[in-house]
């Protein structure tokens, strides 16, 4: 789901979780809020090099890992250890289309309770971190083409 922010508010967002915001640092941020499409490092790199020529790939997974490790982005591997991001963070599921490739959220109220639920039946000991839930299908562009 694209995130719906002003400059100001991505760079608050940035600034609250205690990151400088430089110009690259705000470029990304700023794509990972307008896309829908939960990029890869390489992605965001390829959609960003041409607006930002000094632009290194390098900086491109050094701020996407400082973004996840300050919450400020979520990680998403569905498969093959291909790590994506979502700027995103609020509790929800992804469907990946098994024609396209393409990755979207699926807003579900019910996922907080979801998450509960599995924390409750965990060994005693265990804690919870984190839990990603991924459907896989055929998305409504690829289903009308494939008619």
């Amino acid at each position: 789901m694209k995130l719906m922010l002003t400059e100001k508010e991505m760079t608050d967002r940035i600034v609250a979780c205690g990151i400088r915001p430089s110009l690259q640092r705000i470029h990304i941020y700023r794509y990972l809020c307008t896309t829908s499409a939960h990029p890869t490092a390489e992605s965001v790199y390829s959609a960003l090099v041409t607006e930002i020529p000094t632009l290194s790939r390098t900086t491109v997974y050094n701020t996407l890992k400082l973004f996840h490790q300050h919450k400020l982005v979520e990680t998403i591997t569905i498969e093959n250890e291909e790590l994506r991001y979502d700027a995103d963070t609020s509790d929800h599921l992804h469907f990946k289309c098994n024609c396209c490739g393409h990755v979207s959220d699926v807003p579900y109220e019910e996922t907080s309770k979801i998450y509960k639920t599995f924390a409750r039946k965990l060994p005693a000991g265990f804690s919870l971190s984190k839990i990603q839930t991924c459907i896989w299908g055929t998305c409504a562009q690829c289903t009308v083409e494939e008619a």
